[in-house]
């Protein structure tokens, strides 16, 4: 009995290495270096590479009998396109579901009379929250310091923890004057009804 073994190749896996392909023409990659790159066995990189070929996306030419040289076609520089374009909409879509969720925090913040918002760590979203505080009248400071930046959290000073710290240990709920963007990241929503 032949047993017939099918593998489910990742769509992000085969646009690293058809867009590494793409930007690489002047130092053509290795099978070895794309598999390194998009993080795939050998035999896996070059299972991509043959339905890169069949799809028409790039050509294959042999230079001399241990090198090849991968090249993109013009269908493969239009799927490049196309997929980055729909990267590009969804980040888009993505920050703006962050700003209008942070901006309706900070806003409450300011409702309920805190003076001053605190970034505590390093995040991806800071450009927001700054914007956010410049809109609402309200400071804005930050820190990477947890420890300090905890005590520093008083009845006037609004804390938002960067994405990279997870949420207050040991609590059901954050306290009642953070909000903690890592909770946010992972529920992918609006402002969690806990923040405030």
């Amino acid at each position: 009995m032949t047993r017939h073994i099918t593998t489910t190749i990742h769509p992000d896996t085969e646009f690293v290495i058809l867009e590494n392909i793409y930007t690489s023409p002047e130092h053509p990659l290795r099978q070895r270096d794309l598999a390194l790159i998009a993080g795939t066995s050998l035999g896996m990189t070059n299972s991509i590479l043959k339905r890169l070929v069949q799809k028409g996306w790039i050509t294959v030419k042999k230079l001399n009998h241990r090198n090849i040289q991968y090249a993109v076609t013009i269908d493969g520089a239009n799927e490049i396109l196309r997929r980055s374009y729909r990267y590009f909409k969804r980040t888009i879509k993505n920050i703006m579901m962050y700003k209008d969720a942070i901006d309706r925090v900070i806003q409450q913040a300011k409702r309920r009379n805190y003076a001053v918002i605190l970034l505590v760590g390093i995040s991806d979203l800071e450009f927001i929250i700054e914007h956010s505080c410049h809109n609402h009248g309200l400071p804005f400071l930050k820190t990477v310091d947890t420890t300090t930046a905890r005590q520093a959290l008083d009845e006037q000073t609004f804390g938002i923890f960067a994405e990279t710290i997870p949420e207050y240990p040991g609590r059901a709920k954050p306290p009642p004057n953070t909000l903690y963007l890592s909770g946010m990241v992972l529920r992918n929503t609006a402002a969690p009804e806990n923040s405030l």
